[in-house]
């Protein structure tokens, strides 16, 4: 059983990887995109937003494939979709084409995203300590390496199918691959598995909340870095692609250690921690004087807000043990609402009022997660009485445990 779990682990985290590489092949090469299809700026956003909004429906349909099909099932096969997904979106040269090729994408992203950190859930609460954040760390490494390859597309002039196309071929086979490994929750609790349970919406909106701020903070610093650099703290262009690639290492090594931080101090220190250095950096890039300051800033950010996402799907899915994936593909959906709201905020306020003020937005949210850290407790007070409540599996137990 222990090689059954490393096995496991280790393609579900190659599955963290390739999603990581696959978006930020997506997302970086926007402008060129835009430019293949003849996409009006007027047009863009629609595309763009309908992109979290169908992996919400995504998402929300996974909810209820999981009741009739396993989540590594779904995941094996919607990891897939995005991959070819992504190669439609460099192949096409018609808008109807780009169309239907995000929209294959944002359905089975949501997909996607949901049934890893299902698995990822599960998987924990099997070991009986924290790795969510080693997985998340994964998925960082993936950005890292999707947005340095696609520096090199643009650096050469690739097409973007010429770009896709090689890291399509590669990442494919080697997920589905993989997929071989993938281990459900059932597969190894036995009969110890937690009783199943409605998923209360009350008590799981804390986490939604952390889980859009989270996000609302994200798309911020993916959205704003580069403008905020330039226009605001007066960068070169140049200078100003720096901050997003300092923000994604920065996010690879807080989970890198962060799943240590947990084991040694709870996830309630860490969720804390997490959300005040965020709130720092936020303060840092609002009143930096100059460049290398609002560096800083960023650097703080991606340190802040690594950990408050991965750990969040944690928390749900010991709130809800007997119906974990439920509540996972319900919070996901946050994940999207965070960042649909995230980039149109920042805009419109530094629009109406001035960039620097409107980072403090995002910073007064992320401060506000500090209001909920007690739901990320081992033991969470779901009732609001200050008082725990026994485990699911101890309940209807005497006192001496039989």
């Amino acid at each position: 059983m222990t090689d059954v779990l490393r096995r496991g682990r280790a393609s579900l985290a190659f599955s963290f990887f390739a999603q990581g590489a696959t978006f930020a092949l997506l997302v970086t090469r926007i402008p060129a995109i835009q430019d293949r299809y003849g996409v009006s700026d007027a047009l863009l956003p629609v595309f763009l937003a309908a992109v979290p909004i169908l992996a919400g429906v995504g998402s929300v349909t996974t909810e209820h494939l999981v009741k009739r099909i396993r989540p590594s099932r779904l995941l094996r096969w919607s990891q897939p979709v995005v991959l070819l997904a992504l190669l439609g979106v460099g192949a096409g040269d018609r808008l109807v084409e780009l169309a239907v090729a995000l929209g294959a994408f944002g359905l089975a992203v949501g997909a996607l995203d949901a049934s890893m950190n299902m698995l990822g859930v599960s998987l924990q609460r099997t070991y009986g300590r924290s790795i969510m954040l080693g997985f998340h760390a994964t998925y960082s490494l993936g950005g890292i390496v999707g947005a340095s390859l696609a520096w090199v597309g643009a650096h050469w002039h690739l097409s973007l199918f010429t770009s896709y196309l090689p890291v399509v071929l590669v990442l494919l086979p080697a997920a589905f691959l993989g997929s071989r490994w993938y281990v459900d929750g059932e597969a190894v609790s036995g009969p110890e598995k937690a009783e199943a349970g409605p998923v209360v919406f009350k008590l799981l909106l804390p986490l939604c909340l952390v889980m859009t701020f989270a996000y609302i903070g994200d798309s911020t610093v993916s959205n704003w870095s580069a403008k905020y650099l330039q226009d605001v703290l007066g960068s070169s262009e140049q200078l100003a692609t720096v901050p997003y690639n300092v923000y994604m290492v920065m996010t690879l090594v807080g989970r890198a250690v962060g799943d240590v931080g947990v084991r040694r101090f709870g996830a309630v220190a860490v969720v804390r921690l997490g959300a005040v250095v965020a709130a720092l950096g936020f303060a840092v890039v609002a009143v930096a004087p100059g460049a290398w300051v609002g560096m800083l800033g960023f650097t703080l950010l991606g340190l802040g807000l690594c950990v408050l996402v991965p750990q969040t799907f944690a928390a749900a899915g010991r709130l809800f043990p007997g119906a974990s994936d439920t509540a996972i593909a319900r919070l996901n959906i946050f994940n999207y609402v965070g960042f649909l709201i995230g980039s149109p905020l920042v805009g419109a306020l530094g629009d109406a009022w001035n960039y620097r003020g409107a980072m403090l937005v995002p910073m007064v949210l992320v401060l506000v997660t500090l209001g909920y850290a007690r739901s990320f407790a081992p033991e969470p007070d779901r009732y609001g009485d200050g008082h725990e409540r026994p485990r699911t599996a101890d309940v209807g137990r005497g006192s001496n445990g039989l």
